[in-house]
């Protein structure tokens, strides 16, 4: 099998025992039949498989996510959509093919679907520039969803990059700005917008177009203001802390629901959405359609409303109780520290 990861080995190795057994029938075991002992290592392939995806750590779920045959945007546009036509520019200064957009269908309902996409070889990669995005891709992406606004049509966005791209020409026209400008322009759209991270969700590249009303994740992606490795670069001194880095992050879907800052996971065919992207394109597509019918049912006001309190209950900390209290604890065994209840988040 191409492209297997390390955590994959035990799989990789039963499947080779299979195929020989396949291609080599008279060296099946002594007293049970060829079929019978394809059919019981078949089983035994599909429940190692699952054994091992339930219990995978987060530096493995960001290799499924990098993983290099993981479906790109264009393939769930593809699988999942319908009339896709592309729009291309940001009328100021170039068309960024790292960021893609354009009408579509989602069954009967008429988007705009927007997204990073990536390249599967050398020449598409330079190309999409990796999906890292220019100024103009975000841009770009900002002028569909105005476009959308004005037609009353839902923004579906479509996260897969492992950041905004940080080359100095970028930088000469404004990252930093561009993005800044989507967060504030998203929160203020008048129109129903669904995010989904969909592989890589890395820091600002993956924000500029995350402000949504609904955040989901496919259960192998992760979602970081930093790549693990960047993390590891600078806590521990070493790339090779990427792991542990991971672990820390708290970046994949279920740390993130556990902590509120996505709403919804969604379920990857089993050994990651590589192994089945119809599938996974078909598991998507219902929670994105479930999701936009109930936020079409919500007044343009409501979404507003709801979309400013979701973000600004985001960035939960915690005090020193004698700070709170404005004097030392009572006893050096008194617990230092004191989560804030409600009425005293502090608010980012």
């Amino acid at each position: 099998m191409k492209h297997q990861l390390d955590f994959e080995k035990p799989l990789m190795e039963l499947q080779h025992k299979l195929d020989e057994l396949k291609k080599h029938p008279e060296t099946h075991s002594v007293g049970l039949g060829w079929e019978e002992e394809v059919a019981a290592m078949e089983k035994m392939i599909a429940e190692k498989r699952r054994q091992i995806f339930a219990d995978l750590g987060a530096w493995d779920r960001v290799k499924i996510a990098r993983h290099p045959k993981r479906p790109f945007m264009l393939d769930y546009v593809a699988l999942a959509f319908t009339d896709f036509s592309e729009l291309h520019g940001d009328r100021l200064y170039a068309d960024d093919h790292a960021m893609v957009g354009g009408f579509a269908r989602l069954n009967e309902h008429k988007v705009m679907v927007i997204g990073t996409q990536k390249g599967r070889d050398t020449k598409e990669n330079i190309r999409r520039n990796f999906g890292t995005a220019h100024p103009e891709g975000y841009r770009k992406a900002l002028r569909l969803m105005q476009l959308a606004e004005k037609f009353g049509l839902p923004v579906i966005t479509l996260i897969d990059t492992s950041g905004a791209y940080p080359g100095i020409g970028s930088e000469e026209r404004h990252i930093g700005e561009s993005i800044a400008v989507n967060l504030r322009e998203m929160m203020l759209l008048d129109t129903p917008i669904i995010a989904a991270v969909i592989g890589e969700g890395g820091s600002g590249g993956a924000l500029g177009i995350g402000v949504a009303d609904r955040v989901l994740m496919l259960e192998n992606s992760y979602y970081s203001v930093i790549p693990p490795e960047g993390c590891a670069a600078i806590l521990w001194r070493e790339r090779s802390a990427a792991a542990k880095a991971a672990e820390a992050l708290k970046i994949t879907a279920k740390d993130l629901f556990a902590l509120g800052l996505v709403d919804e996971i969604v379920r990857e065919s089993l050994g990651g959405a590589h192994n089945d992207p119809a599938e996974t394109a078909a598991l998507l597509k219902v929670s994105l359609l479930k999701n936009l019918e109930e936020l079409k049912k919500l007044s343009g006001s409501d979404r507003l409303k709801r979309r400013y309190k979701k973000f600004r209950a985001y960035g939960r900390v915690a005090e020193k109780t004698e700070a709170l209290a404005g004097s030392a604890p009572a006893s050096a065994s008194a617990t230092p520290w004191k989560a804030l209840g409600e009425s005293s988040v502090v608010r980012v």
